[in-house]
């Protein structure tokens, strides 16, 4: 079972990237599993048509103690396992603690024992990198992580301080680095910017994301671009991607 985690900053794109590269892999055959660790819980929307799926943590909030799998593991588009951490109600609690809630009860559970996903996705809030959310970089749950970023400053500032984070935790034989997933938003000298900043951090560039308006036009109706429109070339590189996390 290979397991990914997907960092970057707040609206970098992260769910867009994980959900069509969650596609690309079952295309291959793969089974996959992903799972959102974002208190919005709308990782998955593209998988489903852009209808919501109840999070792990309201189901729990609403059930208490009587929960199935069935009540948190949803079937998305091309057979791909959706699961939304969720988070505690706005103000009255602790996100960071309501991802480790849900990752426990999705073991509790037996989820990966009865599914047997070949791929598990974690899309993770955020540049937050302490508390819950740095939960698949040091406890094991993920192998690898990848960071999704642009050339803006901010995005670069916040790729650096995770990268930081994962080398910290890697030291203690948790997640490494894979790399950077390069989601470009087309200013002045991206590219010799972004690979300047993979070089400073000791990594590489895994793959460069054109931006295009068939993304809009695929999240628009529910879908990924590798669904909405597999002949497109931006799907392609979702595949390209794909092929690239596979490898070790």
């Amino acid at each position: 079972m290979k397991k990914i985690a997907f960092y970057g900053k707040g609206g970098i794109g992260k769910s867009t990237c994980v959900s069509n590269i969650s596609m690309a892999l079952v295309e291959q055959g793969f089974t996959v599993m992903q799972i959102g660790c974002d208190p919005k819980a709308d990782s998955t929307r593209n998988l489903t048509r852009g209808d919501p799926i109840p999070s792990v943590l309201s189901v729990m909030r609403e059930k208490k103690n009587d929960i199935c799998l069935d009540d948190i593991v949803y079937c998305g588009s091309g057979g791909i396992l959706c699961v939304e951490a969720g988070g505690p109600k706005p103000g009255s609690g602790c996100a960071g603690r309501g991802i480790i809630t849900a990752f426990e009860q999705l073991e509790e559970l037996g989820a990966y024992k009865k599914y047997h996903p070949d791929i598990i996705l974690y899309d993770v809030l955020g540049d937050v990198v302490c508390g819950g959310f740095a939960l698949p970089i040091r406890q094991g749950y993920a192998d690898e992580v990848c960071i999704v970023t642009s050339g803006e400053m901010m995005s670069l500032y916040a790729a650096d301080n995770i990268s930081q984070a994962v080398k910290n935790y890697s030291k203690r034989g948790y997640a490494a680095l894979k790399g950077l997933i390069f989601n470009a938003k087309n200013i002045e000298n991206e590219d010799e910017i972004v690979e300047k900043a993979a070089a400073e951090m000791n990594t590489k560039v895994l793959s460069r994301i054109n931006r295009d308006p068939i993304v809009q036009k695929a999240e628009n109706a529910g879908m990924t671009v590798v669904e909405y429109a597999p002949d497109s070339s931006q799907a392609d590189l979702y595949r390209k991607l794909a092929g690239i996390l596979l490898e070790d």
